[in-house]
């Protein structure tokens, strides 16, 4: 089976590279299921029922979430659907809003997609969270009795620490850990020594000549000036496509991960 995964798809140009791109690497690769990072979709905060549709009519099957995933209210009822492909990240606290974690089926059988948000800084550093650790346990040992295909992990946080242990962690206990929120893609992607794929950070969809899809004027002021400025998405200049693909065999064990870049 092969599983693609898309880095965040930030904003309006972000959806329009995927909608340009997605079709044809998805054909080209024999990709079998195509996850995406969509918790900068709209305006670089959450999630508009509309976009998320763009992202399935271009060959988006299921869609992870991070820390802006619950900014906008309109996509609770379908982050609470399990039917809906689409998750926020599983440790926020009791009471939230949406699940963290769901199923999709495949042609390969059913495939378990995970989102745990780790450590966030700026706005976003207090806020309360469980235990990622803790929360993965508890998600994979209720999940043992169910027959999958696969088990794909993705990991948003800020720390190349918590990144780099959480694969290892899981090593050997599902198909592949993502790691994404940096929006810049890391150079790690290998296949675990008990047969997970796995990327620290997977990088961003949307325009590359910026500040992680912000135009750099509008931050440069804020960091030079003290400036209070608020950030403008970048449409102009090069986009980039980041994404990997990881290959697994019958029991659900990664053979290879590949890098994916384009930039036009």
């Amino acid at each position: 089976m092969k599983i693609m995964y898309v880095g965040d798809v930030q904003a309006e140009p972000g959806i329009r590279v995927v909608e340009r791109l997605l079709p044809g690497l998805r054909k080209l690769y024999g990709v079998d299921l195509v996850i995406a990072q969509a918790e900068n979709l709209s305006d670089a905060k959450g999630i508009r029922i509309k976009d998320f549709k763009r992202l399935q009519l271009a060959g988006v099957d299921f869609c992870t979430g991070g820390n802006w995933s619950l900014h906008r209210d309109e996509i609770y009822p379908a982050l609470n659907d399990p039917n809906i492909p689409i998750i926020r990240p599983a440790n926020y606290p009791a009471g939230t809003p949406g699940l963290g974690h769901k199923y999709i089926d495949t042609e390969f059988g059913k495939v378990l997609v995970i989102s745990l948000l780790g450590h966030i800084v700026g706005r976003d550093t207090d806020k309360p969270v469980d235990n990622a650790l803790h929360v993965i346990d508890k998600i994979l040992s209720d999940a043992a009795g169910v027959e999958k295909a696969a088990t794909v992990v993705n990991f948003h946080g800020d720390f190349s620490s918590e990144k780099r242990i959480i694969g290892y962690y899981l090593d050997g206990r599902v198909s592949l850990v993502v790691g994404d929120h940096w929006h810049v893609p890391t150079a790690d992607a290998s296949v675990l020594p008990k047969g997970t794929a796995h990327i620290s950070d997977v990088g961003m969809c949307g325009s590359l000549d910026s500040s992680l899809g912000i135009e750099f004027q509008s931050v440069i002021r804020r960091w030079r000036d003290n400036a209070h400025t608020r950030n403008v998405i970048e449409t102009k200049g090069r986009m980039q496509f980041n994404a990997v693909i990881a290959e697994t065999d019958q029991k659900g064990r990664a053979l290879s991960i590949t890098q994916i870049q384009e930039i036009y």
